[in-house]
């Protein structure tokens, strides 16, 4: 008996799939919550092709650590209004960077000199490497 061929596996890189509406939706709502309530420097990553946990990434600062605690406390309720799922908080007891799970998309409240000290955007450039300035 003939041992059967197996075809080789393509390698060729899958192109990631589009976010959904629904995530598209939520940015977009996350982003005009943050601008409508003066939050600054105001950056969306979408992850397609990046990570598996989230379609976009919104980070933003606060002027102080008050009005990050606020800006979380306006972006919680406007999804929950707008009932595109529950979100899950951290950080907001401190007010220096409040992390956001709104499910697909994740969301990053700083205070400008904490964000400047964790350049957490750096990371989701493809052309980061650890240890660079």
């Amino acid at each position: 008996m003939e041992a059967e061929r197996k075809k080789p596996k393509s390698r060729a890189k899958k192109k990631p799939a589009p976010a959904s509406d629904a995530a598209r939706a939520l940015l977009d709502l996350v982003v005009k919550t943050l601008d409508d309530n003066k939050a600054e420097e105001i950056l969306s990553i979408d992850l397609a092709g990046k990570s598996s946990i989230a379609d976009y990434m919104v980070i933003a600062n606060g002027r102080s650590g008050r009005q990050v605690t606020a800006l979380a406390d306006y972006v919680v309720k406007a999804v929950d209004e707008a009932k595109l799922g529950p979100c899950r908080t951290e950080g907001k007891s401190a007010g220096d960077w409040v992390l956001i799970d709104a499910g697909d998309v994740i969301v990053h409240l700083f205070r400008p000199e904490v964000r400047d000290f964790y350049k957490l955007e750096k990371m989701w450039q493809a052309d980061f490497r650890p240890g660079e300035e």
